[in-house]
Protein backbone atom coordinates (compact mmCIF):
# COMPACT_ATOMS: atom_id res chain seq x y z
CA UNK A 1 0.00 0.00 0.00
CA UNK A 2 1.33 3.58 -0.48
CA UNK A 3 3.23 5.23 2.26
CA UNK A 4 1.64 8.47 2.51
CA UNK A 5 -1.98 6.54 2.88
CA UNK A 6 -0.53 3.99 5.25
CA UNK A 7 0.87 7.52 7.29
CA UNK A 8 -2.59 9.42 6.77
CA UNK A 9 -4.51 6.20 8.31
CA UNK A 10 -1.70 5.93 11.09
CA UNK A 11 -2.65 9.51 12.09
CA UNK A 12 -6.77 8.86 11.53
CA UNK A 13 -6.25 5.79 13.95
CA UNK A 14 -4.23 8.19 16.34
CA UNK A 15 -6.03 11.03 16.60
CA UNK A 16 -9.91 8.55 17.02
CA UNK A 17 -8.12 6.61 19.27
CA UNK A 18 -6.69 9.60 21.35
CA UNK A 19 -10.22 10.66 21.97
CA UNK A 20 -11.43 7.22 22.80
CA UNK A 21 -8.75 6.69 25.09
CA UNK A 22 -9.27 10.11 26.53
CA UNK A 23 -13.13 9.23 27.22
CA UNK A 24 -12.32 5.97 28.59
CA UNK A 25 -9.75 7.62 31.18
CA UNK A 26 -12.21 10.16 32.78
CA UNK A 27 -15.31 7.73 32.25
CA UNK A 28 -13.33 5.24 34.44
CA UNK A 29 -11.32 7.66 36.52
CA UNK A 30 -8.51 5.71 35.20
CA UNK A 31 -4.46 7.16 36.08
CA UNK A 32 -2.69 7.61 32.65
CA UNK A 33 -0.87 4.76 33.78
CA UNK A 34 -3.62 2.49 34.02
CA UNK A 35 -4.90 3.87 30.51
CA UNK A 36 -1.60 2.86 28.82
CA UNK A 37 -1.15 -0.39 30.74
CA UNK A 38 -4.63 -1.36 29.13
CA UNK A 39 -3.63 -0.18 25.77
CA UNK A 40 -0.58 -1.82 25.87
CA UNK A 41 -1.67 -5.21 26.79
CA UNK A 42 -4.94 -5.12 24.14
CA UNK A 43 -1.76 -4.14 21.15
CA UNK A 44 0.56 -6.78 22.55
CA UNK A 45 -2.27 -9.71 22.14
CA UNK A 46 -3.42 -8.08 18.59
CA UNK A 47 0.20 -7.59 17.49
CA UNK A 48 1.49 -10.90 18.89
CA UNK A 49 -0.97 -12.37 16.64
CA UNK A 50 -0.79 -10.65 13.37
CA UNK A 51 3.07 -10.72 13.92
CA UNK A 52 3.37 -14.50 14.33
CA UNK A 53 4.60 -15.68 11.02
CA UNK A 54 7.26 -12.97 11.26
CA UNK A 55 8.76 -14.25 14.75
CA UNK A 56 11.38 -16.09 12.75
CA UNK A 57 13.18 -13.44 11.41
CA UNK A 58 14.22 -12.22 14.93
CA UNK A 59 17.35 -14.27 16.33
CA UNK A 60 18.74 -12.91 12.44
CA UNK A 61 17.92 -9.37 13.46
CA UNK A 62 21.13 -8.88 16.04
CA UNK A 63 21.50 -7.38 18.95
CA UNK A 64 22.22 -4.13 18.13
CA UNK A 65 18.97 -4.06 15.86
CA UNK A 66 16.60 -5.29 18.82
CA UNK A 67 18.21 -2.95 21.57
CA UNK A 68 17.61 0.13 18.84
CA UNK A 69 13.89 -0.97 18.89
CA UNK A 70 13.50 -1.80 22.57
CA UNK A 71 15.60 2.01 23.75
CA UNK A 72 13.33 3.60 20.87
CA UNK A 73 9.89 1.63 20.76
CA UNK A 74 10.00 0.52 24.14
CA UNK A 75 11.40 2.78 26.57
CA UNK A 76 11.34 6.53 24.99
CA UNK A 77 8.31 6.22 22.83
CA UNK A 78 6.07 3.39 23.96
CA UNK A 79 6.88 4.10 27.82
CA UNK A 80 7.81 7.54 28.42
CA UNK A 81 6.14 9.40 25.55
CA UNK A 82 2.55 7.57 26.22
CA UNK A 83 2.66 7.72 29.97
CA UNK A 84 3.43 11.94 29.13
CA UNK A 85 0.47 11.65 26.60
CA UNK A 86 -2.02 9.89 28.70
CA UNK A 87 -1.04 12.36 31.39
CA UNK A 88 -1.58 14.92 29.21
CA UNK A 89 -5.11 14.03 27.76
CA UNK A 90 -6.49 12.77 31.21
CA UNK A 91 -6.15 16.73 32.16
CA UNK A 92 -6.81 18.77 29.16
CA UNK A 93 -8.93 19.01 25.90
CA UNK A 94 -8.00 17.02 22.89
CA UNK A 95 -8.01 20.34 21.02
CA UNK A 96 -4.76 21.31 23.03
CA UNK A 97 -2.42 18.41 23.69
CA UNK A 98 -3.27 16.26 20.04
CA UNK A 99 -1.44 19.30 17.94
CA UNK A 100 1.10 19.29 20.58
CA UNK A 101 1.80 15.64 20.93
CA UNK A 102 1.42 14.77 17.45
CA UNK A 103 4.67 16.83 16.27
CA UNK A 104 6.06 13.59 15.28
CA UNK A 105 6.83 15.23 11.65
CA UNK A 106 9.71 18.13 12.99
CA UNK A 107 11.07 15.51 15.64
CA UNK A 108 11.34 12.90 13.15
CA UNK A 109 13.23 15.54 10.47
CA UNK A 110 15.30 16.96 13.20
CA UNK A 111 16.44 13.28 14.73
CA UNK A 112 16.93 12.43 10.84
CA UNK A 113 19.34 15.39 9.65
CA UNK A 114 21.18 15.64 12.98
CA UNK A 115 21.55 12.20 13.74
CA UNK A 116 20.71 10.52 10.36
CA UNK A 117 22.62 11.97 7.95
CA UNK A 118 19.50 13.54 5.91
CA UNK A 119 19.89 16.89 4.03
CA UNK A 120 18.20 19.94 5.17
CA UNK A 121 16.04 20.40 1.57
CA UNK A 122 14.04 23.72 1.38
CA UNK A 123 11.02 21.67 1.14
CA UNK A 124 11.45 20.38 5.18
CA UNK A 125 12.80 23.73 6.34
CA UNK A 126 9.46 25.59 4.72
CA UNK A 127 7.76 22.20 5.76
CA UNK A 128 9.43 22.38 9.51
CA UNK A 129 8.27 26.11 9.89
CA UNK A 130 4.50 25.94 9.02
CA UNK A 131 4.16 22.81 11.24
CA UNK A 132 5.21 25.25 14.01
CA UNK A 133 3.16 27.60 13.15
CA UNK A 134 0.20 25.57 12.71
CA UNK A 135 1.16 24.01 16.72
CA UNK A 136 0.88 28.04 17.99
CA UNK A 137 -2.35 28.57 15.91
CA UNK A 138 -4.01 25.72 17.14
CA UNK A 139 -2.80 25.73 20.49
CA UNK A 140 -3.08 29.39 21.26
Amino acid sequence: MNPQILALLTAAAWGIGGYFEKKGLNLGGLSPQMGITIRTAVALVVLGVVSFPQWKSLPQAGTKSILMMVIGGGIVAGSIGMLCYYAAISSAPLTKVMPIAFTTPLFGALMGILLGGEPLTWKVGLGTLLTVAGIVVLTI
